[in-house]
Order: structure tokens, then sequence, then C-alpha cells
């Protein structure tokens, strides 16, 4: 029972840790409240007509052909004579909705709100779109439907195409993007008879959006270098000329139709997207029209560096550059409504032609805008020049980071003492099993009552005051300690704790370099040598050797019994072939065959459960376990990381013996069989053990095989960005919480392995699961705390997503393993009999 309750309260606490990182760096950008700011002049444009070919790079676009001509000639020669072109820089994370949002609504969502939902809202926020009177939108399901619930009225009217249509395997998945013109041409065919559709669109303060899907669709499917991927830019291309010619024909070449066309984001070149890579952040921005600058040649070299200019052919017109908020003011300001309440983004005036009043006037709504988001009033008057209002605004937006981040430090402070005081309790509740606080709390609660502190706010600096109670409580432990330590082995445990804190340092660096991985398991492909097990065990002591050499390959690799088993490794066999049959049909083009997808979801159902029909003797369930967790790993594996899991495996056999035959060899107990033992036995608590320093050892091992299991096919990158090809033998139509469970479950198989290994040695070296899995957590606090400091909210936001992730996955990774060791517990204990031999008797 008191076993139970400190799981549980160690586990409220690591979740109150782990939340604590949202509240203090996660913090939604988002300010309610605000008041619409409009420019007062009369606008350029009447309208603006806003095409996003998602998924499209940059170079992709202006990249031109070995013979000298565009792939995109209609878009080429707009750059050439008559708009103004730039990079607009995306912010990580590079996914279709994070990208839209920052688009037409101005603002960067945090990372809880993208995780919140995908179709839908999670929090209200203003747009462009909610701005204007009538907007009309066609194409995903994905995309459109966020923009028409968010606004206030019924004057977004939107036009999709069936989810079951975003098929990774189709033929031609350019047909979303044909789709989406035909439907734009029915609709002003039919406003010409619709007198009052034809009304509606002759007013002002209208926007037309085009969302073009077939580009990011082909470049999953066929990733961005294939004919299919830079054909759809071609047909992209061709559809918007068609599309202008259209509209000025409507509208009778009135010249107050403003255009742009961008991206959400680009692409990897293995088709993939979601992290920060200059091939998924760089996306084009190309905009022309009523209010937009003609093509500006410079004759003086532009303040680029990147090389991309002289690549692209285009050092003569001059480059501006936006970040990707920035497009939402520049939409509000060409056709006069008011700038999205939200918006962060600065007015980007090289693309405007219009009066230096103009060009004051609405940089002096910018400014005003942004200033809204702060809890300062707006001054009362305000010189409008543009330079005081660029001014204005960067102090503004200086202030709302403050607004947001000012209380981080005192946050910071209660957290890391929570961490120290559980850590301590946890490091003295294991001496004590194995070898008053004066302060008063009511100071803070009135200061968080001041302050109208969140309620979370309450439970980070309150926390610590019962951890260092029971600290204190336990301080006679550490007493008896000092008092025994003459008769201590002080030179070996020093000895212990320079190498264990070496290997925790190194286990943090290998969150920032996989080859880390890579020299540590080269290093503990050493210990038999070091610790005199060759001697005794010679075969376990080269297989625990080779197979340490063998995993250190897949780090440095590129990102991304008496009981047969026979039909466990024909499943295994089977499954082996499923992805490249899958794949040939795709690349064939004839889709996902029905028998690959339906053997693919039978074998992810039943991985779990064909196991626990096994023997519960160790080898046999074990062999079960890992046989039908690999053959899983398989269907969602694409290249080399299929042979992850055997290699581990099979490391993990070896781990199990040679960890008996260094017990055997320390006289701690004697040698029992494998084969012999069962898992379901019941624990004899007469023969657990006490702790030795070499558990410290074995629990070390533990956590370093996790962080392996986790980064040894990939990196934070990886597990950012989102490949498709890893789920094809399950679906091929696009669906982000399938296709995120399916990739998650992979990432998780790994962790299983070593998890039941772990299991076993506790089993086989008769030691209490208690005392082991509480050095695991001391271990994985202390990487967790040094993870705390390691996280910054400057720089680059790849740099701050990765800070931050780091700590996030130590932190999951401990809360995960309490979870995840009762599973494994029932996964080697338990058994499912589906059916008993009746016995037959005779008179």
């Amino acid at each position: 029972m008191r076993m139970i309750t400190f799981l549980l309260v160690g586990l409220t606490i690591h979740v109150v840790f782990f939340l604590s990182i949202f509240d203090i760096y996660f913090t939604s950008p988002l300010v309610h409240g605000m008041t619409p700011q409009a420019t007062p002049l009369a606008p350029p444009a009447s309208r603006l007509v806003l095409v996003v070919a998602d998924g499209l790079r940059a170079d992709s676009l202006f990249t031109l052909l070995p013979n000298g001509s565009s792939r995109a000639p209609f878009l080429r020669s707009v750059m050439e004579e008559r708009g103004t072109w730039g990079v607009s820089h995306t912010h990580v994370p590079t996914e279709s909705r994070p990208g839209h949002v920052a688009l037409i609504a101005g603002f960067y969502e945090d990372v809880s709100a993208v995780a919140k939902g995908w179709k839908e809202n999670p929090v209200e926020f203003d747009s462009v779109f909610n701005e204007t009177k009538h907007t009309w939108c066609w194409g995903s399901p994905d995309i459109l439907p966020m923009f028409a619930k968010g606004a206030s009225g019924d004057h977004v009217y939107t036009h999709t195409y069936p989810a079951e249509e975003e098929d990774f395997a189709s033929t031609d998945a350019s047909r979303l993007d044909t789709w989406v013109f035909t439907q734009v041409k029915s609709f002003f065919q039919s406003a010409k008879s619709n007198s009052s559709l034809r009304a509606s669109l002759l007013e002002g303060e209208n926007i037309f959006f085009l969302h073009l899907l077939g580009i990011d669709t082909n470049g999953h499917a066929h990733r961005p270098m294939s004919r299919e991927y830079l054909e759809n830019i071609g047909l992209v291309d061709s559809g918007v000329a068609e599309l202008v010619s259209m509209v000025e024909d409507f509208f009778g070449h009135d010249g107050r139709t403003a255009y742009v066309f961008t991206s959400d984001h680009g692409m990897t070149n293995w088709g993939s997207h979601g992290a920060g890579h200059p091939s998924e952040t760089l996306t084009p921005l190309v905009v022309w029209g009523a209010g937009v600058h003609n093509a500006h040649i410079v004759t003086e070299p532009q303040p680029f560096n990147d090389g991309y200019l002289q690549d692209w052919k285009l050092e003569h017109l001059r480059r501006v550059d936006v970040n990707q908020a920035d497009i939402a003011p520049l939409m509000a300001s060409l056709i006069g409504v008011p700038f999205p309440v939200n918006s962060v983004g600065v007015l980007p005036l090289l693309y405007l032609n219009n009066s230096d009043q103009f060009k004051a006037e609405s940089m002096y709504t910018n400014a005003i805008q942004v200033l809204e988001h702060t809890p300062f009033h707006s001054p009362s008057s305000v010189y409008c020049q543009i330079s005081l209002c660029r001014s204005l605004i960067s102090s503004a937006l200086e202030g709302l980071v403050y607004y947001h981040t000012y209380d981080r430090f005192f946050l910071g402070c209660s957290v890391v003492l929570g961490f120290v005081g559980w850590t301590s309790y946890v490091v003295l509740v294991i001496l004590k099993t194995h070898a008053g606080l004066n302060r008063h709390p009511m100071v803070i609660t009135v200061f968080l009552l001041i302050q109208r502190s969140p309620i979370t706010y309450y439970i980070y600096c309150l926390l610590p005051v019962p951890v260092w109670y029971s600290v204190l409580k336990e301080s006679g432990t550490l007493t008896d300690l000092v008092r025994s330590a003459p008769s201590l082995p002080l030179w070996k445990c020093f000895g212990y704790f320079v190498l264990v804190a070496f290997g925790i340092e190194l286990l943090v660096v290998s969150f920032f370099h996989r080859a880390m991985l890579t020299v540590g398991l080269a290093v503990l492909s050493l210990w038999p040598f070091l610790s005199g097990l060759f001697g005794k065990a010679k075969f376990r002591s080269l297989s625990w050797c080779l197979g340490c050499l063998c995993l250190a390959a897949f780090p440095l690799m590129p990102v991304v019994g008496r009981e047969p088993n026979i039909h466990l490794m024909l499943h295994v066999a089977v499954c082996a072939y499923m992805p490249s049959l899958t794949h040939l049909s795709l690349q064939q083009k004839q889709g996902l065959p029905l028998l690959n997808q339906i053997i693919s979801w039978t074998t992810l159902a039943s991985s779990m459960l064909v196991p626990l029909l096994s023997s519960t003797r160790l080898f046999h369930r074990l062999l079960s376990i890992f046989l039908s967790l690999t053959a899983t790993y398989l269907l969602l594996s694409t290249g080399s990381e299929a042979l992850f899991p055997p290699v581990l495996s099979w490391l993990m056999f070896v781990w199990i013996n040679i960890e008996q035959e260094a017990m055997l060899a320390q006289g701690v107990s004697s040698r029992q069989e494998l084969s012999t033992i069962d898992f379901s036995a019941n624990i004899d608590i007469t023969k657990i053990r006490q702790l030795k320093l070499d558990d410290i050892r074995r629990s070390y091992f533990f956590v370093f095989f996790i962080i392996t299991a986790f980064f040894g096919t990939g990196n934070i990158a990886s597990i950012n960005s989102f490949d498709p090809a890893s789920v094809y033998c399950f679906l091929t139509v696009f669906n982000p919480f399938i296709m995120g469970g399916l990739m998650m479950w992979k990432v998780i198989i790994p962790f299983i392995i070593v998890m039941c290994t772990f299991e076993t040695i506790q089993v086989a070296t008769q030691l209490s699961s208690r005392s082991l899995f509480l050095i695991v957590l001391v271990i994985s606090d202390l990487m967790a705390l040094h993870f705390f400091f390691l996280v910054q909210d400057y720089g680059s936001w790849l740099d701050i997503g990765t800070s931050i992730s780091h700590y996030v996955i130590v932190m999951s990774m401990t809360i995960f393993l309490m979870l995840l060791s009762v599973v494994t517990h029932i996964l080697t204990s338990q058994r499912l009999i589906l059916w008993r031999r009746s016995k037959m008797h005779f008179p």
C-alpha cells in the first residue's frame, strides 16, 4: 500500500513539473478585449485574391529549368514586370494549420493550441477573413472550416471536397487543385446570372481564398524532386493565370484587385515537414495588382548572403522578405479592413505602392493595433511618421513579451526548489530502505492572491513546502550515513558517482548530437573486459560487445524454447515483405491493396495480444513479445530502421544473461537457468536482496537504453517532422490523428522492448523493482533538472522549441515509465487461455 501511495505521489509531482513548462514557456500569445484598428484613408484595392499553394518550397518555384525557362512562367513574368516578390519566413512547427493561422490571422500559435485541435478552433482568434464583408474559400476540409467557425456573423463561405480525396495513394493528387480552379470558375459563371451574388462581389472589402493541396500531397507521396510534384507547380501556375484573367474580366479590368500568392510551409527532400530546415521554412511570396509596387530593378548588391538570388537568377529584382505573420496586415491594408486584433505582424511597406501619407497612416494603425495587446494605454498623440511608428511597434512587441514572461523567473525558482527537494527525498528513501519545517506558506499565498495568479501558480509555489518537510523528516537517515562513512568503500562510491555523472552528461549531449549514443555504446561494449566478466563468460561477453557495436551503427545513420514460435517467425517474415509490396503498388499508382491493409491492421491489433497466449516462462514470453512487436515495427518502417528492433532485442537478451553472470561472480545469488524462470510465479520476499553499488550501474544502463530506444533511429526533427510513407501499409488518406497515433506506437515499441528486459533483470537478479526504479527516477530527474536550466526563450524558434522539447521528453519519459512499468508487468506475467483441453475419463 505504501508503494502504491509513493508511486501516486511521485506521479502527481512529475505531472506538475511536466505541466509547469507550459505555464512558464508555452503561455498563449493571445490577448482578448482589443478594439479593431483600421486605416481611415481609402484603400487601393476593393478585393483581394489569396492563393496558398500548400507545401510549396521557395526554391521549387524560383529555380529555373536547365534550359533557362521557368516551370511557373506566369508567376515569373509577374515578378519581372508587375509585382513584388520575396521569401516568407515561417516559424516551427511548419505544419498547415499554424502556417495558415500565421498567414491569415497574423500570429503564431503556441504548441498547446496546435495540439488541441487540427480542424477546429481550440481558442478564439481574429483573422483577416473575419474583418471582411465577404470571404469565399475553396479547398481542403482540414483548413477552411477553422476560419469560418472563428468568424463573427455569416460572411465566410467555404467550399470543400470530401476528406477522402486527400489520398496519398492517388494516381494524381493535382486533381485537388483542378477541383478548386473548376469550382472558382463555376462560381464566377453563376455570379453573372445571380444578381444578389453579383452585388456582393461588387462590394469592397472582399477576399477570395484558394487553398491548393495538390503540391503538398504529391510531395508527401512522391517527394519534392519528383515529376508529380514539379508538374503540379506548372498546373498551379497555369491555373492562377487563368484565374487572374477570369477575375479581371468579371470586374471589367477596374484595377481594384490585389493578388497574393504564397505557401504555408515547404518540405524536405524526403517529403516531410514540421521542423526548421530551410527547405521547410522558406516559402515563396509574390504580390501584385492594386496598391502593390511593380517590379523594381536594382543595380547594387542586395543585403542577402544566402546565395539564393544567384541560384534563382533574380539578382536584378528587388527581393523583399517578410515574416509569415506580416502577410496578414499587408492584406488588411490593401483592402482597407481592420488589422486582425491578434496579429503581431509588421506591415511590409516595400510592397505598398501608395502615398507617403497612406503608408504613415497604415504604420500608425499597425502600431496602435500591436500596442492594444499590452496592458498599457494607447498614447494620446503620436507623430504620424513611419520611423516613429516602427519604433512604437518594436517597443509594444517588447512590452508584450515582458507581459507574458515577467513571472518566469519566480515560477522557475519554485519548480527547481521542488525538483531538488523531490530528488533529495527519493535519495533518502533509497538510503533508508537499504543500507519539522518552520517555513509558513501564508506569505506566498497572499502574494499570489494579490497577483490574481492562476490556480496552477499556487501548486508550483506551494509544492516545495510538503516536499522539503518530508526531506527534513528523513534527515536522520542522512545523519546515519555520515556516521557510517568510515566503514564504506569511499573510493568505490566516489568512482561510481563520477562515472554516473559523466554518463548523465553524455546522455544530455546525445539529445543534441545523436552520435554521442554511438560513443556511449562503444564504451559500454568494454564493460565485460573492464569488470573481469570476460574470464568467466567469454561467449556472453563477446556477444555483448558485438551487440553494442551493431546497435552503435544506428545513431550514425540518417534520420529517418520448448514451445515453438514458428507462427510468429512466419508473421515477421510476412510483415517484412508487406511494406515492399505496398510501396511497389503505390509507386505503380495502383492504390493500397485491401489485403495488405487488412494484414497490417490485424498485426497491429494483435501485437499486444499474441504474447499473452504464450508461456510465461522467461525465454518464451520475451521471444513472443519481441517478435510480435518487431512485426508491427516492420510495417511502420521505410528503411534501415527496420533492423533496429531485432538488433536491440538481441542485445537485450545478452544483457539479461550477462547480468546473471555478474550476480554469480559477486556471489550474490546462485545461477538459475533463464528458461526455468516463470514471470507469473509469486516472488519469494525472503529472497529479495539489498541494493549494491552495481545496481546503480544497472539502472544507468536501463536509462541509457531507453534514450537509445528513442533516438536510435531519429532525432527531434524526425519526431516533429511527419513522413506519411511510414504508415502507407495502414492508410493513405490523410488523417493526422490516426497517422500520428501510428507513429507514436512506432516510437513506443523499442521502449517496451527495453522495459520488458528491465523487468526480467529485476526478476533474474532477485532485486526489488521498487529499489531499481527509485534509482532510475533519480537519474531521470537529474537529467530533467539539467534540461530545465537549458530551456531558452531567445534565438530562433527552432532553438527555443528544441530546448523545450528536450525537457518535455525527459519529463514525459519519467511519467511514461511509471505507467509503462504496469503495462510491461502485465505483458510479461499474464497469460490468456482461450481454451482448455478436457480430460477423458474411462470407467
